[in-house]
C-alpha cells in the first residue's frame, strides 16, 4: 500500500515511520525546499509523546536537545519585585513525564529517524486529490497513492481541498501569538524571563544548547484582527501595538523585529470538525484538531495522533474504511480534552485582570515553594492539563512485520 503524507513538521516524520514499521511504502511531500529551520519556539512533551519516542529510538536524542529551561522569573506589569519560581519542580508536579525541546529541534529529529526508508519530496504542494487516489502536484507529475494524510498544520492544504475553507472549521478563542529570534544579549541559560500584565505576556528564554535567544508575545483581542498570513509586516506592526509601552525590556526585545532571522505571528485558534477522514483523505495533528498554538499541548497531540493513526490503520489490515472511524473514536476524548486545556491555559498566560496577573505569579511562586507531593496535589485540584496528559493511555498495536516495505530516500 502507497500512502502520501504532507507535512514533514512533527506529525508527518512521526506517522511515516509507524506506516513503515507496518510494510508500507510511504512518501512525504513537503512545501518548504529544505527540512524547515525557521527559528521556532519551544514546545513540551508530555508523557504519552515521549512513551512514543522512546519506542521509536529517539529518545536519548530530544533530551539531549532539551531546552534546560528550568527556572522562571516574573515580573507583574506595576509592580516592583519580581517573583522567582522553579520550573522543574512546576513541570514534575504536572506530569511524571515531560520535556521541553525547541520546536525545529524536534523535527529534525523525527526526520532524521525516518529519511532512510521514506521518500521525501521537498519544495512541492498538493494541487488535486481525486477520489481514486489520483494526486496532482505543483512541480511533479501526478501519482495515484491508496491513501492521503493532511499533516501539514493549522492552515493545511490537504485539508482546504478535501473539506472546503478554513474558516469553516477555524474557532478564534481570544488571543494572539507570536515569536522571534534575537541575541542572547541577556545571558539567558535555563531561564525563563516573563512580563506580566492584564491581557498581554511577554516572555525572553534562552536553551543550553542555542547561540540566540526566543522571545514570545502572547495578547488578547476581543475579535480577529484582519491581516493577511502573509503580510509581516502588518504582523510586526500589530505585535509592537499590543506591547507599546508594556517596560524596557519588551521595548528591547521589540525593537529586533526588524533585524529577526525568524519571526512567526497567528492567531490562537483551534480546528473542530465533525470528520477529519473523507473517502482515501484523513488527517492528523493540527491539521485536523489543533487546540490552539502556544497553549493546548499541540505537539504531543500531534506525536499521539500519529502513532494511533498509523496503529488503527496496522490494526484494520490497511483497510481505511474500518481504520479511519476507529482512528477518531480513539482520538476523539483526547482532542477535546485538549481543547478545554487550551482554553484554561489561555485564560491563565494571558490574565484578564490584576487579580489573575497577581494569581498567576503568586500561583508559580507557591508551587515552586512547595514540596512535590503537595504541588502536585495542588496542581491535579486546580489544572486540566495534568489530569489530561496523565489520564493518556495508548493501546498497543500489531507488532510491525520483520521486514520494511518502506521507500528509500529524500528528493
Amino acid at each position: 500500500m502507497r500512502i502520501l503524507i504532507s507535512g514533514a513538521s512533527i506529525a508527518g516524520p512521526v506517522l511515516a515511520y509507524w506506516l513503515t514499521r507496518h510494510g508500507w511504502s510511504v512518501t512525504v511531500v513537503e512545501r518548504a525546499p529544505t527540512l524547515r529551520k525557521t527559528g521556532g519556539h519551544a514546545v513540551d512533551l508530555f508523557r504519552p509523546a515521549m512513551n512514543i519516542s522512546e519506542k521509536m529510538g529517539v529518545l536519548a536524542r530530544i533530551q539531549e536537545r532539551a531546552t534546560g529551561t528550568d527556572r522562571m522569573t516574573i515580573h507583574q506589569e506595576g509592580a516592583r519585585r519580581p517573583v522567582r519560581a522553579d520550573l522543574t519542580k512546576i513541570f514534575s508536579a504536572t506530569s511524571d513525564r515531560h520535556l521541553e525541546i525547541m520546536r525545529d529541534d524536534l523535527s529534525e529529529i523525527y526526520y532524521d529517524a525516518t529519511c532512510h526508508d521514506v521518500e521525501y519530496v521537498f519544495g512541492d504542494s498538493i494541487t488535486e486529490i481525486s477520489p481514486n487516489g489520483e494526486v496532482r502536484f505543483e512541480n511533479a507529475a501526478p501519482r495515484r497513492f491508496d491513501l492521503v494524510v493532511g499533516a501539514d498544520g493549522l492552515h493545511s492544504n490537504v485539508r482546504r481541498l478535501v473539506f472546503g475553507e478554513e474558516s469553516r472549521f477555524s474557532a478564534f478563542i481570544g488571543a494572539y501569538f507570536g515569536v522571534l529570534t534575537l541575541p542572547n544579549g541577556a545571558g539567558l541559560d535555563g531561564e525563563l524571563f516573563m512580563h506580566v500584565g492584564v491581557g498581554r505576556t511577554a516572555g525572553m528564554y534562552g536553551a543550553r544548547h542555542l547561540g540566540d535567544a526566543r522571545a514570545l508575545f502572547l495578547f488578547r483581542s476581543e475579535r480577529e484582527i484582519d491581516y493577511h498570513n502573509r503580510d509581516v509586516r502588518r504582523q510586526k506592526a500589530l505585535l509592537r501595538g499590543a506591547f507599546d509601552g508594556m517596560h524596557p525590556d519588551v521595548d528591547r526585545w521589540l525593537s529586533e523585529l526588524d533585524r529577526t532571522p525568524a519571526f512567526y505571528f497567528d492567531s490562537i485558534s483551534q480546528l473542530r470538525m465533525d470528520t477529519w477522514s473523507r473517502g482515501r483523505v484523513t488527517l492528523v495533528g493540527d491539521a485536523g484538531y489543533s487546540p490552539g498554538p502556544a497553549v493546548g499541548g499541540s505537539t504531543s497531540l500531534a506525536v499521539v495522533g500519529a502513532y494511533v493513526l498509523a496503529g488503527e490503520l496496522a490494526r484494520a489490515g490497511g483497510e481505511h474504511e474500518r481504520a479511519f472511524p476507529a482512528y477518531e473514536h480513539a482520538m476523539t476524548e483526547h482532542v477535546r480534552g485538549s481543547r478545554a486545556v487550551a482554553l484554561s491555559a489561555a485564560k491563565t498566560l494571558i490574565p484578564t485582570s490584576r487579580l489573575g496577573v497577581s494569581g498567576l505569579a503568586q500561583g508559580a511562586r507557591l508551587l515552586s515553594a512547595l514540596p512535590a507531593g503537595p504541588s502536585r496535589a495542588l496542581l491535579r485540584l486546580t489544572t486540566k492539563s495534568a489530569r489530561l496528559y496523565n489520564s493518556m493511555t495508548l493501546d498497543d498495536y500489531p507488532p510491525p512485520p520483520a521486514a520494511s516495505a518502506g521507500r528509500v530516500g529524500t528528493r
